[in-house]
């Protein structure tokens, strides 16, 4: 071992800048914030969306029309699906969890059965919503619309 190969212990020094200890560190002053503007001043963060003083783009864009927040989201399932399952599985009653195994719908999903395409099993169709075509088709066959 010789001078040129001592290097301190692992560990015992740090990376970290320390700033505002004086003019003789080299980062005292202004402790590396610059001169003057909000980002000089204590308490400073900058929020969400902030342009530097200009208005930003979410208040100049104009606002119209209504937002729900109660609306409830369907997927729409047509009858000629319904039928299609039907006759690839050979099933007599379709539910939610059909229809899921087959990937017309995803699992959180809330299905309304609408009436287009024709039916032409008697069928029990299980879903969250019916049209009243798609209930009246189901019916006309002697299958059962039950809602969940």
């Amino acid at each position: 071992m010789e001078l040129h190969n001592l290097k301190p212990a692992e560990g015992s020094t740090k990376t970290r800048k320390r700033v505002g200890r004086g003019a003789g560190s080299g980062l005292g002053g202004t402790s590396t914030r610059g001169h003057k503007g909000a980002k000089q001043r204590s308490g400073y963060s900058r929020k969400i969306g902030f342009e530097g003083g200009q208005m930003p783009l979410q208040r100049r864009v104009p606002k119209f029309g209504f937002k729900n927040i109660n609306r409830v989201e369907y997927k729409a399932v047509n009858l000629n699906v319904i039928q299609a399952l039907v006759d690839a599985k050979n099933l007599e009653k379709v539910t939610v969890a059909d229809l899921v195994e087959a990937g017309f719908v995803s699992s959180r999903q809330l299905v309304k059965i609408l009436g287009n395409g024709e039916l032409t099993a008697k069928v029990d169709v299980e879903a969250n919503a019916f049209s009243k075509s798609a209930q009246a088709a189901i019916e006309a066959k002697g299958g059962n619309a039950i809602k969940l």
